[in-house]
């Protein structure tokens, strides 16, 4: 069917973007379903292969479909949105909002002693303990990130025995320990993945990473937990929202 206006204002690779979306849509496609190529496109749609060049590159860019050389264009897996800055929530809860499930391999969980930057994110004297949560966490059957978690052991005493396989760790700090975050600070910036990393993401080695950095604190605004989490660049995206104050009036 040919979806194409062309008395439209829009352009025709918009028009063509559209159509694409749609059909996938319709066809209910999933991740990894390959798409017509570039020449069926032309001809099915009626357009110029710049069109469809274009179209095809937009539509990558937001993810909506993967183009690998020399094998074709293939529905993309849709990434899973993670709040960054204004509002303080877990991993689990910000998957589950956006319809999600999380589930957490736990590859270390125990109390050891602080290092020197755990001892300065937290305030602690070197070598105070700390228990350390080390998670691998899918969303469905793929993993999705790596996180390294460390929190006071006098806070949280008994943390390193929970289950957190299936457990929002923020609601089992309320729940079992009387804390909470309630303020904190976040950075992310673009890194490559090591051997170790790529391994356990299942990604090549140098492949593109987003790592998070976080510190929180409690009520009385001790520092309360910090975490370096690790995502895949191919699955992962941040939202931020944005509020502008008005300037003071003079």
């Amino acid at each position: 069917m040919n979806w194409i206006d062309r008395s439209s204002p829009l352009p025709l690779y918009h028009q063509l973007k559209q159509a694409l979306i749609t059909d996938i849509a319709t066809r209910r496609l999933a991740p990894g379903d390959v798409l017509p190529g570039d020449h069926a496109l032309c001809a099915a749609y009626d357009v110029s292969r710049t069109v469809v060049r274009q179209a095809l590159t937009e539509l990558e860019y937001e993810g909506v479909v993967v183009r690998v050389k020399g094998k074709g264009t293939f529905v993309a897996a849709p990434k899973t949105s993670a709040g960054l800055v204004q509002s303080l929530t877990g991993l689990f809860e910000d998957v589950a909002a956006h319809g999600g499930h999380l589930r957490s391999e736990v590859r270390d969980q125990r109390v050891v002693p602080s290092d020197a930057q755990v001892s300065a994110d937290l305030g602690l004297r070197m070598q105070t303990p700390v228990v350390r949560v080390e998670r691998l966490r899918f969303v469905g059957a793929e993993p999705w990130v790596l996180t390294v978690t460390h929190l006071p052991h006098e806070l949280v005493a008994g943390l390193e025995h929970e289950d957190l396989t299936e457990q929002s760790l923020y609601a089992v700090l309320a729940r079992d320990h009387g804390v909470e975050p309630v303020r904190g600070r976040r950075s992310v910036e673009a890194t490559s993945a090591g051997q170790l990393l790529a391994e356990a993401l299942g990604i090549p080695v140098g492949a593109a990473v987003l790592t998070l950095r976080s510190l929180s604190y409690d009520a009385s605004g001790r520092p309360l937990e910090t975490f370096v989490a690790h995502h895949r660049g191919d699955r992962s995206r941040f939202e931020v929202d944005l509020l502008r104050t008005p300037p003071a009036s003079r």
